[in-house]
């Protein structure tokens, strides 16, 4: 095969001789400023967006006013969730406050029932002691009135009083004083069984209607109205109050300071002189 001339021209290239006067030690310094030498990084192209034609950027005017509205939102937001929390803690707060004070004033209002329930109990308890005082007050009244018409009506229970009184002396003779009236009557029913058994018969003005008092060897029963009433009461431990059944007008009643009813006591040589002999004396007349 035949090689134009044209073409041995470019096939052949020329020969340069290499420079033996540089020293040996560039060839491995350029070889490492060259393996230092960093790679080049192939740049990533942005990508392309395809923005509307009336597209424009925002003045400074309007990114300060998306700051502010930014900030005004940020602020609200915040000023909004710090409310919020305020409210949940108020409101436990308030919760807790609310049942103290609630709790507090129950307590003083039970307190205050407490109080007034007691007092109502004594109130209560005032007014059981004066009811059963006015009872009682009633209950003697009614027993003194149904005395006085007993002896109006029922003038002969002076016998029984009598008989009563004599069973209350030991054997003997005794002297038994009465109002005049009721010495008619006991003469007229007892008079005969009195004398056989050694009695003698008194009339005392000094006494009233009811009234007995009974001498015999130092010793007296007192068996008047106002010593029987006087025992009545002090049974039932109410102070004495003296009996008066003569309120329409009769004789009042005489004071009484004998023993009571059933009771002997030795009252001296006067008592004996009394029931030894018969004489009158003080207005008392003395019967067979």
């Amino acid at each position: 095969m035949s090689i134009s001339r044209h073409q041995a021209v470019g096939a052949y290239q020329r020969w340069t001789p290499q420079d033996f006067g540089a020293p040996d030690e560039a060839g491995p310094a350029q070889e490492t400023a060259a393996a230092a030498e960093p790679e080049p990084v192939a740049e990533t192209p942005e990508p392309a967006y395809d923005l509307p034609p009336d597209f424009k950027l925002p003045t400074a005017e309007e990114i300060e006013r998306m700051h502010e509205d930014i900030r005004n939102a940020a602020h609200e937001e915040g000023r909004r969730e710090g409310h919020e929390a305020g409210l949940a803690a108020g409101l436990v707060e308030g919760e807790r406050k609310g049942y103290e004070e609630g709790r507090t004033r129950a307590e003083a209002e039970a307190a205050r029932l407490l109080s007034l329930a007691d007092r109502l109990d004594q109130s209560l308890a005032e007014i059981d002691r004066e009811v059963a005082e006015e009872l009682m007050a009633l209950a003697i009244e009614l027993a003194r009135q149904m005395v006085h018409d007993t002896l109006q009506l029922h003038p002969a229970t002076i016998l029984d009083t009598v008989r009563a009184a004599l069973q209350q002396l030991p054997q003997g003779h005794a002297q038994i004083r009465l109002h005049p009236d009721d010495l008619a009557l006991v003469r007229e029913h007892m008079g005969e069984q009195l004398s056989h058994a050694g009695h003698r018969l008194q009339e005392d003005f000094g006494l009233q209607r009811g009234d007995c008092r009974i001498d015999a060897q130092g010793a007296q029963v007192d068996a008047t109205l106002e010593t029987r009433w006087r025992r009545v009461l002090e049974s039932l431990g109410r102070e004495h109050a003296r009996f008066s059944p003569a309120d329409d007008g009769g004789e009042p009643a005489a004071d009484s300071t004998g023993a009571a009813d059933g009771e002997a006591t030795d009252t001296g040589a006067e008592a004996a002189a009394d029931a030894g002999d018969g004489s009158p004396a003080d207005g008392r007349g003395d019967t067979a």
